[in-house]
């Protein structure tokens, strides 16, 4: 035989070997495979019900035994901080009590508000049985609608009343959606740490220019895109947003306000915590204080139908829906909620109007005073319009996001 053919025969030979491999290798996967899912049919069973044969299995196999009662009891527990928990009518009286009275000792209080806090405005939440993550996780669609309709809740009026009457200090925002600046709280007041929709800044003037508008400013904007196309009447540099997505870090003076967020934290005694999962909070850790003892930290104070991440700190927790406590909280306290006016709103002074040449710049609803929605609400046609929204930092994220679920 020659020496090529003998080459040949060995190539030939190796492919065979490395292909037999292969194979070898592809129905040990499936059979592992096989025995997962046969193992864990039988842990979804009750001990008592499990035959000889399926007991022998699990002795033969304590490794994958192990990591699927892992995974199991990890599903359990994800689940259970999902579900919503409700305190009965008295408990929650007794506890809002509670809360009341610590407000009434403090001497500086903070208030942190989520997602949760806008619901009754009709902007869904995040983490909720029905909100924009669990939903997304589940595969379904996210409907959005025209946040220039939403309005202050009862929650962020009573917020703007209790720091009228000096018991509430500070408020820390998640939300993007304006409610508490047009609840006429004081901006020195309030820090949005992940941005406001109806603002836009200039960055390229110094001290940055802000400019308050009456529509969402993000429509062409998104992760790591924040220019809006519209320039500075000043300097003529593009103007951005404001927003901070998740994966950004928030750089901006204002509307974030990082260092009245931060001062008000250290001079707290107590914080209470609205309408937030606190995931995205915990990681901040200028707002919690933990270098203190632990006698010297803040009282804590949660609200939220779930678990938050902070339980275990808490002084309190109340399992409620935000205004139904702030409802008690404020009858508890001997205060009036004042309902929204629109006519009263401070946006409509703060704003700055656009330029004759960008009035085309954008294609977001603007927000309409009293007597113009009045027109807009008895016209059919212009609520249908309002339905959807697209784009921007409440829809084209969502909207991403779902695509990548799909591709996935």
């Amino acid at each position: 035989m020659s020496k090529m053919d003998a080459r040949t025969n060995s190539d030939c030979s190796a492919r065979a070997t490395k292909k037999a491999q292969e194979k070898a290798k592809l129905i040990q996967r499936e059979t592992q495979e096989q025995t997962a899912k046969a193992i864990s049919r039988i842990l979804h069973k009750c001990e008592a019900e499990r035959t000889q044969e399926e007991c022998s299995l699990l002795q033969e196999h304590p490794d994958t035994v192990q990591e699927l009662s892992r995974r199991q009891t990890r599903r359990h527990l994800l689940k259970r901080k999902q579900e919503e928990v409700f305190d009965d009518a008295e408990n929650l009286k007794t506890k809002v009590k509670e809360l009341a009275k610590a407000i009434q000792q403090a001497q500086h209080v903070v208030i942190y508000t989520g997602a949760g806090i806008s619901t009754a405005a009709s902007i869904p939440d995040y983490r909720g049985p029905n909100g924009v993550w669990t939903q997304l996780q589940k595969g379904r669609s996210v409907s959005t609608s025209d946040l220039s309709r939403a309005e202050p809740t009862l929650t962020h009026m009573s917020i703007w009343m209790l720091h009228k009457v000096n018991m509430v200090q500070h408020v820390v925002s998640q939300n993007c959606d304006g409610l508490h600046l047009r609840s006429a709280l004081p901006r020195n007041s309030l820090s949005e740490l992940h941005g406001n929709m109806f603002i836009e800044v200039c960055v390229s003037c110094s001290p940055a220019q802000e400019f308050i508008r009456l529509f969402d400013v993000t429509e062409r904007t998104a992760l790591h895109r924040h220019w809006t196309g519209r320039l500075c009447p000043y300097c003529r540099a593009e103007l951005r947003d404001t927003i901070v997505h998740f994966g950004e870090r928030g750089t901006l003076e204002q509307p974030l306000n990082w260092k009245g967020a931060s001062e008000a934290a250290q001079q707290a005694d107590v914080i209470l915590c609205l309408g937030s999962s606190l995931k995205v909070l915990k990681k901040y850790s200028c707002l919690w204080c933990m270098n203190r003892p632990a006698n010297k930290r803040p009282q804590l104070f949660i609200v939220n139908l779930q678990w938050t991440p902070k339980d275990n700190l808490a002084t309190l927790k109340i399992h409620g829906k935000c205004d139904a406590v702030m409802c008690l909280l404020m009858e508890e306290l001997g205060l009036e909620i004042p309902g929204y006016n629109r006519s009263q709103d401070p946006i409509f002074s703060l704003a700055t109007p656009l330029s004759a040449e960008e009035k085309d710049s954008h294609t977001r609803k603007e927000i309409a005073p009293f007597s113009a929605l009045e027109d807009i609400s008895q016209d059919p046609q212009a609520q249908a319009e309002a339905t959807s929204l697209q784009g921007g930092w409440f829809g084209r994220g969502y909207s991403k996001a779902r695509r990548k679920k799909k591709t996935s």
